[in-house]
């Protein structure tokens, strides 16, 4: 399939849905954002046989003001659906993402309280380290393609700012002591211990907070994991230089020593692009220690630590998904087992 679910929905969008609701809800409409954002593959243009074999079809995602989700919402999905064909250009409306409808109406806030843990843009340096990365590119992906109000957009338009750089420097400093400290040095330790369970664990983090370290040198958000490494080959500057040692060091036949050595190499590159940047210090080469290993980034992790603002010193970054996890369980809650 050579055009993209986005194409063939927005086109589904503009000649059949949109005139719908603009003729018997104009006023809901001017306060709703229309589009293909938020969660699933096909928001980021990378859906594939696997993605498509489940809750994939026609897409058009709405958010509006809470006020209008709760009471027109029910009403809106019924117009539409005493309307609409029942498939287009072989889509069919009776299956896939949107059944019946053709629409996700969602109300705004809740999305971004789920999503970001605010209903709104974050206004300072604390809020941004409160949200997850990996969930910005839900706020982030896909197209808005009718937003009169703006609000949505306007969200979208402050994370495309990137990250405030006392926020980008707090978050550099945190991947940089969990990639060394956490990382490396653990890695080094399991191996002289003959400890396969740890050196997996160690170097399973390693390898992604390397990756994720590269995203925020790079300025850009880095994906949830199933994306990371389509998206990481496409950084402007550490791709090239790092994928191949990604991809060797990945390979379950290569050795431990192999995947530390790479990771050591991996170190390198970020330490040369953290000086080059003026993010730290230009400084000696560091000695890899015969029993604690390449303890590079920890030496960046405190400049970096030494150099910011009080306030955001001891802020530890959020990096788990809390905010959709809160959402889910409470979603599960709610679901019949039987």
């Amino acid at each position: 399939m050579n055009e993209s679910i986005i194409d063939i929905s927005r086109q589904f969008f503009e000649e059949i849905v949109l005139p719908i609701l603009q003729t018997h809800f104009p006023q809901e409409t001017a306060q709703t954002a229309f589009g293909v954002f938020g969660y699933g593959s096909e928001a980021l243009r990378l859906d594939d046989e696997y993605s498509r074999d489940h809750h994939w079809g026609l897409r058009i995602d709405a958010l509006m003001p809470r006020e209008v989700f709760a009471s027109r919402r029910a009403e809106m999905l019924y117009v539409l659906a005493e309307n609409l064909p029942s498939s287009y250009q072989g889509h069919s409306l009776r299956e896939g993402h949107l059944v019946g409808a053709g629409l996700a109406p969602d109300n705004l806030e809740d999305f971004l309280l789920r999503t970001i843990g605010l209903n709104r843009a974050p206004q300072n340096h604390a809020e941004w380290l409160q949200i997850p990365e990996e969930d910005i590119i839900h706020v982030v992906n896909g197209e808005v393609w009718h937003d009169p109000a703006g609000d949505f957009t306007q969200v979208r338009q402050v994370f495309a700012g990137y990250y405030p750089e006392p926020v980008r420097l707090r978050r550099i400093a945190h991947w940089c002591r969990f990639f060394s400290g956490m990382g490396t040095y653990a890695l080094k330790r399991a191996i002289l211990r003959d400890n396969d369970f740890y050196a997996t664990t160690r170097f399973s983090n390693a390898i992604r907070l390397g990756i994720q370290l590269a995203f925020l040198l790079d300025k850009q958000y880095f994906p949830y994991d199933k994306w990371l490494m389509r998206y990481f080959a496409r950084l402007p500057r550490l791709a090239g230089p790092m994928v191949p040692l990604v991809e060797e060091a990945v390979q379950l036949s290569t050795a431990w020593e192999r995947k530390l050595a790479l990771l050591y190499q991996m170190a390198d590159i970020l330490d040369e692009t953290m000086v080059a940047d003026g993010i730290i210090a230009p400084h000696p080469k560091f000695q890899v220690s015969p029993t604690s290993g390449y303890r590079l980034q920890e030496h960046a992790y405190a400049e970096i630590i030494q150099g910011l603002p009080a306030e955001l010193k001891g802020i530890v970054p959020v990096w788990d998904q809390v905010y959709m996890e809160s959402f889910h369980s409470r979603y599960v809650d709610s679901v019949p087992l039987a």
